[in-house]
């Protein structure tokens, strides 16, 4: 028979899994991990104010006119993109988000699945589950980790001053692309914990006295 379960500790394990993966997809997409002071260019009478970041993926610069954007994409060309616009440092940073960011994506989708089914080939959805966002984490980590590693590059010298150097960003400061991916790594491994007691919760007592009623639809706090 078919059951759908919902307890309040299983709905706050999917919903924070949802949310550390938003959190993190954001950082990853953002182009203000690192950024510059605030800085002004005149185009014609008009004085526009811009602040130059840096992030994993994209970048904002100078703008070079009212109709071209200030934010733009780092690697144009992919991995292909030469080193010292795109460091290879940031390259194997994505390759770990993205990993992260997939393995989460998995865990969200079988969260989902777990209000209609417990468990995948005899195993816990939710200790797969947990598993998984462990693993998730340590790329996380990984990745996080690899970005200051490159703060001594051309590109971030030129933005922050001769004196950046690896884990030292010189004249900059840290954006909010990365604050989100320091949250979002932080709020992953938090939901690898709360994946066991989300278990415990879909299979106490009182689900099983649920389904013994006949009852297919079970909400519980």
């Amino acid at each position: 028979m078919w059951y759908l379960i919902v307890t309040a500790r299983s709905l706050i394990w999917v919903l924070l899994s949802l949310f550390s993966t938003l959190s993190m997809l954001c950082a990853l997409l953002s182009p203000s991990w690192i950024i510059a002071s605030s800085e002004t260019i005149t185009f014609g009478n008009e004085t526009v104010t811009y602040q130059p970041s840096v992030g994993v993926y994209a970048k904002c610069s100078k703008p070079i006119d009212f109709n071209y954007p200030v934010c733009t994409l780092l690697s144009t060309r992919g991995f292909a993109t030469d080193s010292h616009i795109f460091p290879n440092v940031w390259k194997a940073a994505i390759v770990f988000l993205g990993l992260g960011l997939t393995i989460m994506s998995l865990t969200v989708c079988m969260g989902l699945l777990s209000c209609c089914f417990q468990s995948i080939f005899k195993k816990s959805i939710f200790t797969i589950s947990g598993t998984a966002q462990a693993a998730a984490g340590i790329c996380y980590i990984i990745g996080v980790m690899l970005h200051p590693m490159a703060w001594g590059s051309n590109r971030v010298q030129k933005l922050c001053g001769r004196d950046a150097s690896p884990f030292y960003m010189s004249d900059c400061s840290i954006g909010i692309g990365l604050w989100l991916a320091i949250i979002g790594t932080v709020l992953t491994f938090i939901c690898a914990c709360l994946s066991l007691p989300a278990e415990k919760s879909t299979s106490s007592d009182k689900v099983q006295d649920k389904i013994y009623e006949g009852q297919t639809l079970i909400c519980l706090t």
